[in-house]
């Protein structure tokens, strides 16, 4: 069987173009299966976005940080995953654009968004402890990829939990050119009326089109950086993350468009939980040595950023204001800005 280098660049570009368009369009279609889902079930937007988009949006990430790692090259798979954090972060300043008129964290009616932006920010908070202070083997496995592994799961019972408790609800706007933040919801369309089973039949589908045409993407980008002479620098591996990116970017988008809000943040907020808790997978799959202690500074400072630019999403939704410059809220241009620095500290790190 041929292998992505044997395509050549020409082979590989075409290969690449193609997977982004499927990846795009199964991606569109997830987050239309995902609020319907919701609907039928009585499943909050926030647990869908975290389970069902999170979760699919991060196969991606999880067939190609696992190769890497299994190949002996879990340093790069971990700062992968680590400097993708914030990268998709800022995919939310993106969806802010979209709406324009009024601010995104200004019109998530579910506060279940504030409890996973703060999760994330404690399992990346112990990933910058093992990369500061070095970790050590216990069970073949990393201390610090154990105490992530218990830290993810106890976070998604937390959130199964909440959804259901709702401990306080958010003072909605009730002005504005958006709907009531409240009824958050797309309006009824074609797909409504099907069965829950074959609504799950497609979201299956369009999920297993997002991990082997996702994986495409990734493969082909690595295989363009190098034809290039670009894949060992700073813009090589800017490819290939934002080609990892991809299914986020097209499931937000299309949330965002169809009202959906707390589901676009959710499917951010859980990718990068979902990819957080992954950093054990990597260890586990790589060799002795414990791999969150191989991150070095560079994988550091990513797991700091990824926390600054959730910290600031959290201060806006929390303060809720609806103010927009260029089409921004305040708290989207701080995460750009922060963003912006970040990357400019870890390219000095590269």
């Amino acid at each position: 069987m041929p292998s992505f280098e044997d395509l050549g660049l020409a082979g590989n570009v075409a290969a690449f173009l193609a997977a982004a368009f499927v990846v795009w369009r199964a991606g569109y279609r997830m987050s239309h299966y995902a609020d319907i889902i919701s609907v039928k079930t009585g499943l909050g937007h926030a647990l869908l976005g975290l389970l069902l988009l999170g979760g699919v949006t991060s196969l991606p990430e999880v067939a190609v940080t696992v190769t890497a790692s299994a190949g002996g090259n879990a340093p790069l798979a971990i700062n992968n995953i680590l400097g993708g954090v914030a990268m998709q972060v800022t995919i939310l300043a993106i969806a802010d654009f979209a709406i324009g008129r009024r601010a995104l964290t200004s019109v998530v009616p579910d506060p279940v968004v504030l409890l996973q932006g703060a999760l994330n920010i404690v399992l990346l908070s112990i990933a910058a402890c093992a990369a500061i202070a070095g970790d050590i083997v216990l069970g073949g496995v990393g201390l610090f990829s154990w105490i992530i592994l218990v830290m993810f799961l106890l976070s998604i019972w937390i959130l199964t939990q909440a959804e259901q408790r709702k401990p306080w609800l958010a003072n909605l706007p009730t002005h504005g050119s958006l709907s009531d933040a409240s009824q958050e919801s797309a309006p009824p369309n074609k797909g409504y009326e099907m069965p829950l089973s074959a609504v799950l039949i497609k979201a299956g589908v369009a999920g297993a089109l997002i991990l082997v045409a996702g994986f495409v993407v990734a493969r082909t980008a690595e295989i363009i950086a190098d034809e290039t002479g670009i894949g060992q620098s700073f813009v090589g591996a800017a490819l290939v993350a934002i080609s990892t990116s991809l299914p986020e970017i097209s499931t937000v988008l299309a949330a965002v468009r169809a009202n959906l809000f707390t589901l676009a943040i959710s499917d951010i907020l859980g990718t990068n939980l979902f990819d957080v808790g992954l950093l054990f997978v990597v260890d586990a799959v790589g060799d002795s040595s414990p791999a969150l202690a191989s991150a070095g500074k560079f994988g550091a400072v990513a797991a700091v950023l990824g926390i600054l630019v959730t910290a600031l999403f959290l201060v806006g939704l929390a303060e809720r204001r609806d103010r927009t410059i260029f089409r921004l809220g305040i708290d989207s241009i701080a995460v750009l800005v922060a963003y912006v620095g970040g990357m400019a500290l870890l390219f000095t790190l590269r």
